[in-house]
């Protein structure tokens, strides 16, 4: 197994520099069952924001290319049980998928509530409501 970091996986979506997007490809695709690419909740989290900021993608087409990571059999995302939930959350409503992972994983931890000051997070993603 080796570790892939938020850059791959952004330039594996985007493909948007010809020659890290082969690069990244050739990796990701080199991957198999047996020898996948480990994908820590950083590194699914970290893309959501860079996609949304920095290359204005869309919400929906960043929603698809995750779950396509996720059922991908080439790579291992981490606590993926949960970031399926966080993503289901996240198609199914209108809150931002780092939102309902935040809130997945500290429920699933044991939290009874997770505290914020983001009113459409409190809305959408289940969180409370600070202030």
């Amino acid at each position: 197994m080796i570790g892939l970091d938020t850059n791959v996986l952004v330039r594996y979506i985007t493909q948007d520099d010809p020659d890290q997007t082969k690069i990244a490809s050739s990796l990701i695709r080199s991957r198999t069952a047996d020898s996948p690419g480990y994908v820590s909740l950083v590194t699914i989290g970290e893309p959501y924001w860079v996609l949304r900021r920095s290359f204005k993608t869309p919400r929906v087409g960043i929603l698809v290319a995750f779950e396509a990571l996720l059922h991908s059999e080439e790579l291992v995302i981490q606590e993926g049980r949960l970031v399926e939930e966080a993503l289901m959350r996240a198609i199914l409503g209108d809150a931002d998928f780092s939102d309902c992972l935040i809130e997945c994983c500290s429920r699933a931890t044991g939290c009874t509530a997770v505290y914020t000051f983001d009113r459409k997070a409190a809305k959408s993603a289940g969180m409370q409501l600070l202030g």
